[in-house]
């Protein structure tokens, strides 16, 4: 039976990476962007307008919650390039990678959400401290100080908004996944050695 590690993950945590380094450990895919890509293959819409709606919503504050709930609207529909179809055809992406029956790793997009109910799924969460994400962050975009904490906030609030917009559940809440694992406190080798070892537990 494959096995799907969903990665949910705050601005400059190392969420990415450590998804990298488990697929590479497992020698299993790594899906982020790629998604973007096979969602407008698979959908016929431009690739671009996939690109503005990834994990962040327009207008928040008049936006109502739109639960997903799997439907797929027709070409001729009006709706057809509404973000909530542009988000449930990425969900149907990762449905479908999920359904091959082969391991995966897939990054954000309310993947947990999407796949909740599976017994072959385990569901991460990795965070940081601030001091370590701003590090990060300068590291990978040579931003400091303010320039980084605006970045961090800026991105986590956009992922927090986007994931209730479409499960109703609070991005943070620890019951939403199966480890919640802090990078400030542990290296990306350990992380991937604690996933690996949960994983190894369940598949006995």
């Amino acid at each position: 039976m494959g096995r799907i590690i969903t990665i949910a993950r705050g601005m400059g945590s190392g969420g990415k990476t450590i998804g990298k380094m488990l697929a590479k450990e497992l020698d299993i895919p790594y899906y982020d962007k790629e998604i973007i890509r096979m969602a407008s293959d698979e959908s016929g819409i431009n690739e671009k307008l996939f690109g503005r709606v990834d994990e962040k919503i327009k207008n928040t504050i008049f936006n109502r919650e739109e639960i997903y709930d799997g439907e797929l609207l027709e070409p001729d529909h009006k709706d057809f390039t509404s973000d909530r179809n542009l988000f449930n055809y990425t969900a149907k992406i990762i449905t479908d990678i999920a359904d091959s029956g082969k391991s995966a790793v897939i990054v954000g997009r309310c993947a947990d959400f999407v796949l909740k109910g599976r017994k072959d799924v385990v569901k991460l969460f990795i965070y940081s401290d601030t001091e370590t994400a701003i590090k990060n962050v300068y590291d990978r975009y040579g931003l400091d100080g303010k320039d980084a904490m605006r970045l961090i906030e800026k991105k986590d609030k956009e992922r927090s908004e986007y994931y209730r917009h479409y499960t109703g559940r609070d991005w943070t809440d620890a019951r939403n996944y199966n480890l919640c694992l802090d990078t400030s406190s542990m290296s990306y080798d350990k992380c991937v050695e604690i996933v690996k070892a949960y994983m190894a537990v369940l598949d006995k």
